[in-house]
């Protein structure tokens, strides 16, 4: 299971973090070290809250179906009864009032296909069609149910998004405030582009995404973002992607399991680095041992060893 915000915030007090910044004055490469692993716990929360977010928008669309669905339905249900009326009302005006008192005795559509079998002023080939309507409007009850029930399911997912995202966000100011407590204003994020980015171009939509994956270095971090001004990790691999017209979900692990696996060996520009067992981790490939990646708040858009950031989990290629 996923360890929760307010478990994090736990670990901020067991580690010791806040009370070794205030007492012992640790260096920036300590207050690194302790938010790393901090930041480890967070992370797959935030990778869970974007999979939420696509579950949403599936189950927006999902609503939106049935919406379409139900519309035209319900006006053939309403045509149907109509008729029905007008069969009684021939009914009484043929004499036989006790043809019209059945029909509108009957208390419900599921009792008045049983109730017309024994009104011989009706004939059988308007049982049957009265049978076709109390079969659509079964079929629209039916799914007028399913509809109401996603609705109260996107109502309570919506709410535990959002006070989840409260909890991210105030966890995020914390860690970010400690950052600056140890390097100041500047971030001490070293030099966020080593070497030449991409360091190799093979062509295809695989540069295509590199190319663009390095013009987003030192831009900043934010969760959930997928650009243009801001990136998450997975939110940064999508965007540069869609550069080369292929859509990824806004997840790491999803788009894991959306794209082949190649190998270590296989690597070419454009190609996905995840990072860590749980898949909470994504970078894009550029070439020469050279990844760029969107790792936490207060570090920018970066180019970095593919091995800076985590034991890696396998690797794969869009498109």
């Amino acid at each position: 299971m996923l360890v929760t915000v307010l478990a994090v915030l736990g670990m901020l007090s067991a580690s010791g973090l806040v009370a070794s910044t205030a007492h012992a004055d640790p260096s920036p490469a300590e207050i690194e070290a302790q938010i790393d692993e901090i930041w480890r716990e967070l992370a797959p929360v935030i990778e869970q809250h974007n999979a939420t977010r696509i579950e949403l928008g599936q189950m927006r669309e999902e609503i939106e179906e049935l919406e379409e669905r139900i519309a035209p339905l319900q006006l053939r249900v309403d045509l149907a009864m109509a008729e029905v009326a007008d069969m009684a009302v021939y009914a009484f005006k043929g004499g036989n009032v006790s043809t019209f008192n059945a029909l509108l005795s009957s208390g419900s559509p599921q009792t008045l296909a049983e109730q017309l079998a024994v009104l011989d002023q009706v004939a059988k080939s308007r049982q049957n069609q009265i049978a076709k309507v109390l079969d659509s409007k079964e079929e629209y009850q039916a799914q007028k149910e399913s509809l109401d029930q996603l609705v109260a399911e996107l109502e309570v997912r919506e709410a535990e998004l959002a006070a989840r995202a409260d909890e991210i966000d105030a966890e995020i100011e914390r860690l970010q405030a400690l950052r600056l407590e140890a390097y100041g204003s500047g971030g001490g994020t070293g030099n966020l582009r080593p070497a030449p980015c991409p360091a190799e171009y093979h062509g295809g939509p695989g540069s295509q995404a590199a190319a663009f994956a390095c013009e987003q270095i030192g831009k900043p971090y934010s969760w959930g973002s997928a650009g243009p001004d801001s990136y998450d990790c997975s939110g940064l691999t999508k965007a540069a992607w869609a550069q080369a017209g292929v859509y990824l979900p806004h997840n790491a692990a999803q788009q894991r399991y959306t794209i082949d696996y190649v190998s270590r060996d296989e690597l070419r520009p454009g190609d996905l680095i995840f990072i860590y067992h749980d898949l909470s981790h994504i970078g894009l490939y550029v070439g020469d041992g050279w990844m760029v990646d969107a790792s936490r708040p207060g570090v920018p858009v970066q180019m970095r060893s593919i091995h800076a950031s985590g034991p890696i989990h396998s690797y794969g290629r869009p498109g």
